[in-house]
């Protein structure tokens, strides 16, 4: 398998503050990649070494199989990149951005620009200050793909944004997803589960997990085990349960390593046979909350 993304033991300090803590990770090429945790977990520190905007304090990263110190120059012209915060030359109309930006990019197409155009409506003889956020985004977005680059690199662009744009934002990236691989940092777990095919938990500069959408979601579900009388408790139980409750008669869990027949057997050990059980699939967000109060119980 190759990869559009590598970084290897990646460290990250700001004088006392551990941004990144030993960052390992790859992305897949042809992936659509989110990257998630809370705010200040690391995410936008790791997207800044990897575009060269900064250097690591220990560890490497390869961004298209070139060492991200060697980011520059005519690298970007494989590489699209829209953060929250990007600044734009607000004296420019739209029109003038795109036209100011075709020559840097050999493979820019004209037809695709004018069909980004139609399709985010940006108003081209408009100037970027007197844009919304979102059409700000948007124009943002369409000077990053009218080149196809190889890899779009996006930290936090739905931030702030209505749902109807955000729909058009993902929509434009899915377009594009069939010929290049999209690195998304976000924290906005609703929109990522609709189109994502990875995913990675960030934490405290650390990766807690990091692995396909749909083997992540399969995995994860809340038990319910109803009995006819109060359950004896066992002492231990395995190490995927988590957030175990009991209440009377019902005692539920969250399994972050559910099996339907390895889950039953584990449940008929340590509580013999239960009067009912429910397996409830479970959304990102929802695991998303779980992995973040067990990582907190056990500080």
């Amino acid at each position: 398998m190759t990869f559009a993304i590598q970084t290897d033991t990646l460290v990250k300090t700001f004088r006392q503050v551990k941004a990144l803590q030993g960052l390992t990770m790859t992305v897949p090429q042809g992936a659509v990649y989110a990257l998630v945790g809370p705010n200040g977990a690391g995410k936008t520190t790791a997207i800044k070494i990897l575009m060269n905007i900064i250097r690591s304090t220990s560890g490497r990263a390869e961004v298209l199989g070139v060492d991200s110190y060697r980011v520059r120059g005519r690298c970007f012209e494989s590489v699209g990149y829209v953060s929250e915060n990007q600044e734009l030359p607000e004296w420019m109309t739209v029109a003038a951005l795109l036209r100011y930006l075709r020559p840097f990019y050999p493979a820019w197409d004209t037809k695709l620009e004018a069909e980004l155009i139609r399709q985010f409506e940006l108003p081209v003889d408009r100037k970027l200050r007197h844009l919304s956020r979102g059409m700000r985004m948007k124009a943002s977005l369409a000077s990053s793909l009218a080149y196809h680059p190889k890899l779009i690199v996006l930290d936090e662009p739905f931030t702030g944004l209505d749902p109807l744009v955000r729909d058009e934002l993902i929509q434009g990236l899915l377009d594009r997803a069939e010929e290049s691989t999209i690195f998304i940092s976000s924290h906005d777990l609703g929109e990522i589960e609709t189109f994502a095919s990875h995913v990675a938990y960030l934490e405290e500069g650390r990766l807690r997990f990091s692995e396909e959408m749909t083997s992540l979601i399969n995995r994860f579900r809340e038990v319910e085990l109803t009995f006819d009388a109060p359950p004896n408790m066992p002492q231990e139980t395995p190490k995927t349960w988590l957030q175990m409750s009991v209440s009377a008669t019902v005692v539920r869990f969250i399994d972050s390593g559910w099996d339907f027949e390895g889950t039953r057997a584990d449940v008929r050990s340590l509580f013999g046979e239960p009067r009912n059980i429910t397996f409830s699939p479970m959304s990102l967000r929802s695991v998303f909350l779980a992995m973040a109060k067990s990582a907190r119980d056990l500080v």
